[in-house]
């Protein structure tokens, strides 16, 4: 009677790891966007992983050379961006390009992947240092046409210098250039998720899903009307520039920012 036990015993075990084992192969189909759902209230629309060997791109265009923006003082390259351990990796270099003193790298979704409304997340671990000036941003996808800041523009996450300060900020024009925004303290080293949720009367920012507040764009209030337009995704670690200001703690560079994934849901 021993005897049969165990061998029934092992003959459910094996059974047993044969549905674990298929289980797993499943888990690690592709699954169809339509069906991955987050709280019921939104539908994954389009995702990057990162999780290749080589950045997508059929999903990012990279930016080059000095933008001559913001008085920063990086040049940008693409081949300060790569793919490793899950993650994209943007990393600021002290290396002199083009008169520039430092070289990082700059990815966008124009004409590739464009959103209104809904919500965008992206899991990112940043640098602390004076004069680093990591972000996750959108931009009105009408830029070359009307100009900034006439094509609006959402700052989902930014981060300047070694405070604790984390920036969520939309500008736009409004009989002249506004901003408006909300801000949190957190410890960016970390990793944490930040994102919007958007639809045709608000924008609202939430760090780790935690609700730091939101900004009414409801019937073009104020001039909102550019956000009810597509806009496109950016990635970039600038160094120094008007915000962080023109000092850089060099010690603290090389650095990186780390971005584990960025999503875009529809609302259900």
């Amino acid at each position: 009677m021993k005897h049969t036990f165990n061998r029934l015993a092992l003959s459910l075990i094996v059974l047993l790891l044969a549905l674990v084992n298929s289980d797993c192969a499943k888990s690690k189909e592709t699954i169809p966007t339509d069906t991955i759902k987050l709280d019921d209230k939104y539908t994954l629309l389009w995702s990057d992983e990162f999780d290749g060997n080589v950045i997508n791109t059929t999903n990012w265009n990279f930016e080059t050379g000095n933008l001559k923006v913001n008085n920063e003082k990086q040049y940008y390259k693409a081949e300060n961006a790569k793919l490793q351990d899950g993650n994209l990796v943007i990393t600021a270099l002290k290396e002199e390009t083009e008169g520039q003193p430092y070289s990082s790298a700059r990815l966008n979704t124009m004409g590739k992947v464009s959103v209104k409304y809904g919500r965008v997340e992206a899991r990112i671990k940043m640098p602390q240092g004076k004069g680093l000036w990591p972000a996750f941003w959108l931009l009105g996808a009408n830029v070359e046409t009307v100009g900034w800041p006439k094509c609006g523009e959402i700052d989902i996450m930014e981060h300047v210098n070694d405070t604790d300060t984390i920036y969520g900020t939309l500008h736009w024009d409004n009989n002249g250039y506004v901003t408006y925004g909300k801000t949190i303290v957190a410890n960016s080293a970390d990793y944490h998720v930040y994102a919007i949720e958007w639809d045709n009367q608000s924008i609202k920012w939430y760090m780790d899903d935690q609700y730091l507040g939101s900004a009414n764009i409801d019937n073009n209030i104020n001039s909102t009307n550019e956000f009810h337009d597509p806009f496109f995704i950016i990635l970039n670690f600038a160094v120094a520039g008007d915000f962080p200001g023109q000092t850089v703690d060099e010690t603290k560079i090389p650095a990186s920012m780390l971005v584990d994934y960025v999503r875009v849901y529809k609302a259900n």
